[in-house]
């Protein structure tokens, strides 16, 4: 047992662990909304699993320090079975699980089905909006819904009412929905926030279902006073309220979507001009429950503290799955706790990486996942030096060498057949 490291295989882990990076992360864009996010994790993990096995495997073939010049010679066909399954399939079932438990409700949060957007009609909207682009903004939103999910829609100036109650989104009823939006005008009076969740918190509580988690968008382009408690019900039913505040040239009107959002654990969008409405409405739904291991994990879920530790200790069991599987590809229980233990080191720092790195903008997204990936493989190829690994010289001899015939009873060695004493002795 000794503390060794293989150069060549570092190396070769990296330059594994970037082409399994680029494959990936084609595969990701490619297929994001088009299989279910287990499967698609799944085959993410084995795709980088599999690239980094390929170039470790060449780099021992290469340059055997790790297991050996007796390995190569006698083992190498072996490790090349074993190559898919134990990287690409056990990494594929590791991917898989992780994500489905990834994937669950805790600690009272829902997933978010329905979404309830509050949109100010008041008559200063004549002027930030004068060609009624929020309109459009709505629409656009409800027609990349999902077919399992529900909208509704109230509208508010100095009163609110509701324009359209929760409504399932289908190739039904998508039309139905445009003709409600389209009907919406500006009203006289002022505006009324406490009016505004006070409608949207009713028609919650009659419709709302306990399996479905609510979303409620919030645009207006003023400042009204606000009863705090109209705010109660939300935080608690863990009703998150984005803000979207359009042309707010008074600081106070800024400031208390901003609370607004910041007392639901939602987020305040500022937006200068009403041509960015439709970009902002699309973002906001985009960041709807879209988590998987690597990207942006959307509210309700972000701010929570158990999917946080839930996140990077997935990530940390994968790093050792991965390292226990690239063990396995040597036939060597030495390599494979040496790995292990490296990938279970490197999967816990690059699951803090994605945790804290994640969802800031497409490009940081795609850096920050490459450098996960690189730490990983370059923690597991260098652990050797941490833990001390082994050839499997039992397993060699009990194969392939044959033990010295047993001595005879008088002590010395048996004779071939035909041999006489004084041959043997000479």
């Amino acid at each position: 047992m000794q503390r060794k490291v293989n150069w060549l295989m570092v190396l070769f882990s990296l330059i594994g662990g970037a082409i399994g990076f680029v494959l990936s992360e084609w595969f990701l864009h490619s297929y994001f909304d088009r299989m279910p996010r287990i499967f698609l994790m799944g085959i993410y993990f084995g795709i980088i699993s599999l690239m980094i096995g390929i170039f470790c495997l060449l780099a021992e073939m290469i340059s055997p320090k790790l297991n050996g010049a007796s390995w190569r010679q006698r083992y190498t066909d072996v490790s090349w079975k074993l190559l898919v399954p134990a990287t690409l399939v056990v990494m594929f079932i590791g991917g898989l699980a992780a994500e489905a438990l990834y994937q669950l409700d805790f600690n009272g949060s829902r997933t978010v089905k329905d979404v309830v957007v509050v949109i100010d009609n008041s008559s200063s909207m004549l002027d930030t909006d004068p060609q009624n682009i929020r309109y459009q903004a709505v629409k656009n939103m409800v027609n990349s819904m999902d077919d399992d999910m529900r909208v509704g829609i109230v509208e508010f100036s100095g009163d609110a009412k509701v324009a359209l109650p929760l409504t399932a989104v289908n190739s039904t009823t998508r039309p139905q929905i445009d003709g409600v939006v389209d009907q919406l005008s500006v009203r006289s009076g002022g505006t009324e926030f406490t009016a505004a969740l006070s409608t949207t918190m009713q028609q919650i509580t009659e419709q709302g279902q306990d399996d479905r988690g609510t979303l409620v968008i919030m645009m207006s382009d003023g400042y009204s006073s606000l009863d705090p408690a109209a705010l109660q019900p939300y935080q608690e039913k863990r009703i998150i309220i984005n803000t979207v505040g359009l042309s707010l040239a008074q600081d106070g009107g800024q400031n208390l979507l901003t609370d607004i959002a910041n007392e639901t654990g939602g987020r305040y969008y500022d937006v200068a001009q009403a041509t960015n409405l439709t970009q902002t409405f699309q973002q906001i739904y985009d960041t709807l429950d879209k988590r998987t291991l690597v990207t942006e994990r959307g509210e309700p879920f972000n701010s929570n503290l158990y999917y946080q530790i839930l996140h990077v200790v997935l990530i940390m069991i994968l790093g050792g799955l991965l390292g226990v599987g690239l063990g396995l590809l040597f036939d060597n229980r030495f390599l494979a706790r040496s790995f292990g233990i490296g990938g279970g080191v490197g999967g816990l720092l690059a699951g803090l990486l994605l945790e804290w790195g994640i969802g800031k903008t497409d490009w940081t997204d795609g850096v920050i996942r490459f450098l996960a990936i690189m730490i990983l493989a370059l923690i597991i190829a260098l652990f050797t030096l941490v833990i001390p690994i082994g050839e499997n010289n039992k397993r060699m001899i009990r194969r392939n060498d044959t033990p010295p015939p047993p001595p005879t009873s008088s002590g010395n060695p048996r004779r071939r057949r035909g041999e006489s004493a004084r041959s043997f002795q000479r």
